[in-house]
């Protein structure tokens, strides 16, 4: 059963030693669920949703460490340069942990259980790296990924193939090498069939620019879609 409307719940599951994953309850039973990178951040986001006519949406947010080389060697499935080493073995048990672990708790702790068409996921800097990766990885879990202002250490391949989620984008005027790296993966995406918002909006690198967008974002990705539609894009 959900636990009273409204609420920001927190538990400590088992990955890591303990990783604790958040969770905002909406305020009515949730008809979506987003799963968010940086979740101590990201989940107190579910409020903003509670008004106007979106759906209820459960927000799941798993926690960051607070190593940054860390977080990025679990987020990032980038590859080893001169400049940063990347961990693909810890890429690969966070992975577990952000897919099956966590969506297996949500089951259990709360009940309840969404199609893909219903599920979504979000991450800001290496976080929307992780979110690009997740919906690369497992289309067949989550239909939309949003993506804030993605780092440069995972780029697209040469050839994406489908199916892929739905991707909604925002990146800042002020922050030109996360602008460039949001605007190659939308291309990217564009190009190989997948429905795509690429949004540019006034500010710079940082949760507060981020948070503005985020409502939009998830009204959004869970907007009805008319089978075939094609990709789009604005600005503003």
């Amino acid at each position: 059963m959900l636990l009273s409307s409204g609420s920001l719940v927190t538990e400590t599951l088992g990955f890591d030693g303990g990783r604790r994953v958040s969770a905002y309850v909406p305020a009515s039973a949730p008809a979506a669920v987003v799963y968010a990178a940086d979740g101590q951040l990201t989940a107190p986001w579910g409020r903003l949703l509670e008004t106007g006519n979106l759906p209820p949406v459960l927000v799941i947010g798993t926690h960051r460490v607070d190593d940054e080389v860390r977080r990025i060697q679990e987020y990032v499935a980038g590859t080893s340069n001169a400049e940063f080493s990347f961990d693909p073995k810890l890429f690969a048990a966070h992975e577990s942990f952000f897919v099956d672990e966590v969506q297996a708790w949500v089951r259990k702790r709360f009940d309840v259980s969404f199609p893909r068409r219903r599920t979504a996921v979000y991450g800001a800097s290496a976080g929307g790296e992780l979110a690009l990766a997740m919906g690369i990885r497992h289309p067949e879990i989550y239909g939309t990924v949003l993506c804030a202002s993605p780092g440069g250490g995972y780029r697209p391949s040469s050839t994406l193939l489908p199916p892929l989620p739905n991707t909604y984008f925002v990146f800042g005027r002020d922050e030109p090498f996360f602008r460039e790296n949001a605007l190659r993966w939308a291309e990217a995406r564009r190009s190989a069939g997948a429905d795509v918002v690429s949004r540019q909006r006034v500010g710079a690198h940082g949760d507060p620019f981020w948070r503005e967008e985020f409502r939009e974002m998830v009204a959004w990705a869970f907007a009805p879609r008319p089978a075939g539609e094609g990709a789009s894009a604005h600005e503003r």
